[in-house]
Order: structure tokens, then C-alpha cells, then sequence
């Protein structure tokens, strides 16, 4: 397995593992969802980053390290390939968006989830991130966020 900065011959995977898994579990995509998806390069050029893990040319997993502004960062649109033995790979995607996030400038990183996904939530707590309380959770899926203490950071689970 090796993980990989974003690339674009991935990116309809990508984009179709994060639907597959927001469908099956919620229901239906958000408009957050599909601005996110329709803007990859945009956000990219802008600074924020995906991570990629790939093995034999296929995507088994990746993640979004999306920035807000010169401070603040998103971890979003952890997904995986159902489809393929990929131990390993979500917290592998997972910490190199963290750390990219922390060496381009990220004081503060959150995440916004939902308290049902209990193996993702196990990943966020792994990585040191805390439950905290938002005033709006960008999704109407969205329950339940965790904050980094970036101080305390690069990438100890």
C-alpha cells in the first residue's frame, strides 16, 4: 500500500466511495457534499490536500485535509473501498491529512461526524482528537465534532 498526495485518476473513486457510503448510511448527499466533490481542484490549489492510499492501481481509501482559512483545518470525506481488503488504510489516509494540515499552518483541526459511526469515531479518538460542542454542524447528518489540540500533535496515536 502506498499513500499518495491527491490524484486526479483517482478522483471519480473517490468521489464515488464518500457518495456510496453518505447514501448507504444517511440516506441521501448534502449540498456541502456535492460543493466539496465539484470543487477538488479549487480547494486544492487553495491549499487544502487529499490523501490517497492505492495499491495495484486501485483506491482503498482516502481523506480530505480541507482548509478553512491560514488556521483553521476540516478532516473530511474519510472513505474506503468496500470492495477490497484494505486494513489499515482509513487511519493511513487519515494521519497523513493531520499531518499535512499541522506543517501547512493548522492552529486548530475539527472534524464533524455523526455519533453512529462507531469505527470512525474510534480513528478520530486514536489520533488525540476531543469531543467538542459546535453551533452548526454543516450537515444536517453531522451530530457529533472533535477538535485536535494541534500543540500536542504530529502524529502520535
Amino acid at each position: 500500500m502506498e499513500i499518495i498526495e491527491y490524484n486526479p485518476e483517482y478522483k471519480d473513486k473517490f468521489i464515488e466511495f464518500n457518495c456510496d457510503w453518505i447514501v448507504e448510511n444517511f440516506g441521501s448527499v448534502e449540498k456541502g457534499d456535492e460543493e466539496t466533490f465539484g470543487g477538488i481542484e479549487q480547494f486544492i490549489k487553495n491549499g487544502s490536500m487529499i490523501f490517497m492510499a492505492v495499491r495495484a492501481g486501485n483506491l482503498l481509501a482516502g481523506c480530505m485535509a480541507k482548509k478553512d482559512n491560514d488556521n483553521e483545518w476540516e478532516i473530511c470525506k474519510l472513505c474506503s473501498n468496500k470492495h477490497i481488503e484494505h486494513k489499515g488504510a482509513g487511519s493511513a489516509v487519515f494521519e497523513a491529512c493531520v499531518d499535512y494540515a499541522v506543517k501547512n499552518g493548522a492552529k486548530r483541526i475539527y472534524i464533524i461526524s455523526n455519533s453512529k459511526l462507531k469505527a470512525a469515531l474510534h480513528i478520530y479518538e486514536k489520533f488525540g482528537f476531543k469531543q467538542i460542542e459546535m453551533g452548526d454542524y454543516h450537515y444536517d447528518r453531522g451530530n457529533i465534532a472533535f477538535e485536535l489540540n494541534v500543540q500536542n500533535c504530529l502524529s502520535t496515536p
